[in-house]
């Protein structure tokens, strides 16, 4: 039988192709180990559970059953979720907590710790306290009538217990010292409580008002901390002088974001920064982070194209301008095509907004907390 040379006829052709896959090589071998992470990190979760406090961004249904007008369990809400079905997350789809625990393998979504469904198991991998419409403000959660951000802190002290309960109390150890936790609130307070109803202007100008935010979120997390939280992402407030409502209550006839609000935001952020990094100082063991969101929104704002969407100053529901919570119901009109809008209703960002958000922030932030 004859042999076949398959370098016969062109030695430097040879040279080139013994070169290309002696490259080839070197680099399956440079990324193998990146290759056998990733996969790793798909087999096991990241953390084994996720917990969510605070206002609407992360609220998984717990105001369906509330005594409050800031509900959203019907439709357009959740048209673009699992079947359709509006859950009580205010947005068409996913919220963030949802993508949080995702990424992390610990789950699909985090349910709602309020709903007449939870189950043993979803008790164990984490579920969300947050309610819609609250904030550090203890006005802010009286004007909508809905549970205030301690009382969050009391259900998560039942939850201990019902934990320890169903898996005994050293995993709920566990599960609470290693679990993710996420805090998101404040901007009910500002948007609402201090611009919108003005019940606080009279006697707060912005600067002590946003004090009076950072004291009251201080507290909140050293509480959270004492009940055993030591993997705590505290996310800052977005651009609140961009959100299609106050765009609109500002009378920006052109829909340019409100620079005093925004300037609100910046200077909270700026302040519960600093305090951030100082309770981090002194919690040993515990990893506690500022998590940016105003500069990933803003950015996505002013350069809807460079992210794929078309609309950033308006909702997709009804006119946009205005429509959130009732106002936003099965009468309402919809924009043809959601992922195109950076928001859903007028306080709200879309499930693809959303997405965007948490996969930016995350890149950023999660080696700091895992």
């Amino acid at each position: 039988m004859k042999r076949i040379n398959m370098f016969h006829g062109d030695s430097q052709a040879a040279l080139h192709l013994l070169a290309a896959m002696g490259s080839f090589c070197l680099i399956c071998a440079q990324l193998a180990p990146a290759f056998a992470a990733v996969n790793e990190t798909m087999k096991t979760p990241l953390a084994p559970a996720v917990f969510l406090f605070g206002d609407s961004i992360v609220d998984a249904g717990n105001n369906n059953d509330l005594e409050t007008i800031f509900k959203c369990d019907f439709p357009p809400y959740g048209k673009d979720f699992w079947n359709n079905i509006p859950t009580g997350r205010f947005s068409n789809g996913k919220v963030p907590g949802d993508f949080i625990a995702s990424i992390l393998g610990v789950k699909e979504t985090v349910p709602a710790y309020l709903s007449q469904k939870l189950g043993d198991e979803d008790l164990l991998t984490g579920v969300s306290f947050a309610s819609g419409s609250t904030g550090y403000d203890p006005i802010t959660s009286i004007v909508a009538s809905v549970i205030s951000m301690p009382d969050q802190l009391k259900l998560f002290s039942e939850y201990k217990e019902r934990v320890k309960v169903v898996a005994g109390e050293e995993r709920m150890n566990s599960i609470i010292s290693e679990g993710v936790f996420v805090v998101c609130a404040g901007s009910n307070d500002i948007a609402n409580t201090y611009f919108t109803t003005t019940f606080r202007q009279p006697h707060y100008d912005i600067p002590s008002y946003v004090n009076l935010l950072v004291n009251s979120a201080s507290d909140f997390i050293q509480k959270l901390h004492r009940l055993g939280a030591r993997k705590i992402g505290f996310v800052g407030l977005p651009p609140i002088g961009c959100l299609p409502f106050e765009i609109t209550m500002a009378g920006e006839l052109e829909r340019k974001c409100d620079e005093v609000r925004n300037q609100a935001s910046v200077l909270y952020n700026s302040k519960i920064s600093a305090e951030i990094r100082r309770l981090a100082a002194n919690f040993r063991g515990t990893k506690l982070v500022y998590l940016d969101i105003y500069t990933v929104l803003l950015d996505i704002i002013q350069r809807p194209s460079s992210f794929g969407f078309e609309v950033s100053d308006k909702g997709c529901c009804g006119t946009g301008v205005f429509e959130a919570s009732m106002l936003c119901n099965s009468k309402s009109l919809l924009c043809p095509d959601d992922t195109k809008y950076v928001f859903w209703d007028s306080f709200h960002p879309t499930e693809t907004a959303y997405k965007v958000i948490i996969e930016k922030v995350l890149q950023k932030y999660i080696k700091y907390l895992i």
